[in-house]
């Protein structure tokens, strides 16, 4: 993520995008936790930002330089990955089976003006396991959101309304194994970078 003016805060996902409130809430959809779907494209913003600004600096998976902060405060339907600040990082995370993958490729919260002046040449692209994924566009929408005391992306705690914008990718749950996952994003003079080594573990079998 990148604060560009106040109210302007850019974010680049590594690893795939995100409703109200989604997983930090608590309050995931049952059916989507059951069937392996991605959330719902009206949710997916929401969602993530709530989950991104869910943890301070220290802990933050937008912050995040090695994929050691990869699983904080995961929803239980969906995974959610992160972009950077601006940087470029390598970062390998442990994914549980069964989980869509959903991340944004650059991404903003800001004003309505904000979100215009982004979309203009926001670009990018995400590589999973050597094949380029197919990327969606998201206008401006309000999302609310709640953010942590010490979270890096609205810079203070408590409630947050703003228009959200971006590129984002949504994954069906991979198979067990490693993947990797190379997420590229750039709009105006921000650029982020991300290369995702990602290892997915087997389903759990339960004993009848």
């Amino acid at each position: 993520m990148l604060g560009r003016t106040p109210g302007w805060a850019a974010v680049v996902a590594a690893s795939l995008v995100a409703l109200v409130a989604g997983g930090c809430r608590g309050d995931a959809d049952p059916t989507a936790a059951e069937t392996g779907a991605p959330p719902a494209v009206v949710e997916l913003q929401e969602r993530w930002w709530a989950w991104a600004a869910s943890s301070p600096t220290e802990r933050n998976p937008v912050a995040d330089t090695d994929g050691r902060w990869c699983d904080v405060n995961q929803p239980s339907d969906v995974w959610f990955l992160a972009g950077t600040f601006g940087d470029r990082v390598e970062r390998n995370c442990t994914v549980p089976a069964g989980r869509p993958l959903a991340f944004p490729l650059v991404n903003i919260v800001g004003a309505e003006p904000d979100c215009a002046a982004f979309m203009t040449d926001a670009e990018g692209s995400a590589v999973w396991d050597g094949t380029e994924s197919e990327a969606i566009r998201l206008s401006g929408e309000r999302v609310e959101f709640e953010g942590a005391p010490g979270n890096p992306l609205t810079a203070s705690d408590g409630p947050r309304s703003a228009v959200s914008c971006g590129l984002w990718v949504q994954l069906p749950p991979p198979d067990p194994g490693r993947h990797t996952l190379r997420i590229r994003g750039w709009a105006g003079g921000f650029s982020t970078a991300v290369d995702y080594t990602l290892t997915v573990t087997e389903a759990s079998s339960t004993a009848s």
